[in-house]
């Protein structure tokens, strides 16, 4: 959908445009605005919603403060359809990716801060190992983890690398599009579901005769999507996408159980061959409350790591991941137990968001990590 510039004065009777909302919002650190009918506007600050000190919104008011960034076919299709994604920026500020839904017979809102800079790898907290992601030529890359975790900001950094030192022709779908990419050493075409392309369905079924040599899907969300992700990799190109899952095991049973089972072997034959690395990711508030910092697990494609997901063995997963640290996996755990001990997360922190508290606790006491179980399942 285009990109709708905003203007000083809404159209409604709120007293702060929205232009200023949003202004608050990346003046403070917030990562989300959001607009809900009984509340004042709130912000995201470091994971907690916080309220801007301003008159509760009625729904006339959201009406106003909506309607007027909209343009004609959006309008349409929200009343149409009860609820619409769409694009949004202010000029030397930041853009924003906006969803707007009904709840009690009343708008409601939420816009992400996306940066206008494509953010740089080396400042995101994440582990080194997974630069080496670039240095790949095919197969499929998931980067996963809850809404908010950072999963988009990953993607972006790594694809940034790429255009930045390879000669590639890279294709991005995306639903909206978030991080505006420039053309460097590669050549890179972006694509948004609702004004480029009428959906993921239509897009990925062409995307292979636009001569790609890295594919970005913005989200692995249906089986059809799935399906084409894992045929584009296995014929030779490198695609990236994300999913909501919270380890590395669970997304290859959540990419398996799509399927009907008739099919699931053979696409645990695909996948095998296919996936090259899995980064699951979750953003922490840090000790000072001050900031948030990624807490991460990352999977690459060992001979066994392959034979498991071939063989159906997906508990076992944990444990190689455990046993990998010398090819730079590490589970999520281990991750907590880096970011406690080096003081950037509480104790409590790490525990509220562990895979296993009694292998995170041994890990805490200086313990050696379990690669024997895996501690992710329970029979």
């Amino acid at each position: 959908m285009p990109e709708q510039k905003i203007s000083s004065t809404p159209r409604g009777g709120y007293s702060v445009p929205i232009d200023q909302l949003l202004q608050l919002t990346v003046d403070q650190g917030g990562s989300d605005m959001h607009l809900t009918m009984g509340v004042p506007p709130q912000a995201r600050i470091h994971g907690d919603l916080t309220s801007f000190d301003l008159p509760p919104l009625y729904p006339e008011d959201i009406k106003g403060l909506l309607y007027r960034i909209l343009s004609d076919q959006q309008v349409k299709q929200l009343e149409e359809k009860w609820e619409l994604d769409l694009s949004y920026s202010i000029t030397g500020l930041a853009r924003f990716r906006g969803n707007i839904m009904y709840q009690k017979n009343s708008l409601s809102a939420v816009f992400r801060v996306v940066p206008f800079a494509v953010p740089e790898f080396e400042k995101l907290g994440i582990p080194p190992a997974v630069k080496s992601i670039c240095d790949l030529t095919r197969g499929l890359v998931l980067v996963t983890g809850p809404t908010g975790s950072g999963k988009s900001t990953t993607l972006a950094a790594l694809l940034n690398i790429i255009n930045r030192d390879r000669s590639k022709n890279i294709v991005t779908i995306e639903d909206p599009i978030e991080f505006l990419h420039k053309h460097r050493k590669s050549t890179i075409r972006q694509r948004e579901v609702g004004s480029d392309t009428h959906s993921f369905a239509d897009a990925l079924r062409h995307v292979l005769r636009h001569d790609p040599d890295v594919i970005l899907i913005g989200e692995m969300r249906d089986l059809d999507s799935i399906a084409i992700a894992l045929t584009a990799a296995e014929t030779g190109h490198l695609v990236f996408s994300t999913l909501h899952t919270q380890t590395a095991p669970l997304t290859v049973s959540r990419i398996v159980d799509v399927f009907e089972s008739y099919r699931r072997e053979q696409v645990r034959q695909q996948l095998a061959g296919s996936l090259r690395a899995v980064v699951c990711q979750q953003l922490l508030p840090t000790a000072d409350g001050k900031g948030r910092v990624p807490a991460v697990e990352f999977m690459v494609d060992t001979p066994a790591v392959r034979n498991m997901i071939r063989e159906g063995k997906d508990r076992q997963l944990y444990s190689a991941i455990q046993t990998g640290r010398i090819q730079g996996m590490q589970t999520l755990d281990r991750s907590l137990s880096d970011l406690c001990k080096k003081g950037k997360i509480t104790r409590e922190t790490a525990l509220e968001y562990c895979v296993d508290r009694s292998e995170l606790e041994r890990l805490l006491d200086g313990g050696p990590e379990k690669g024997e179980r895996n501690s992710l399942w329970r029979d």
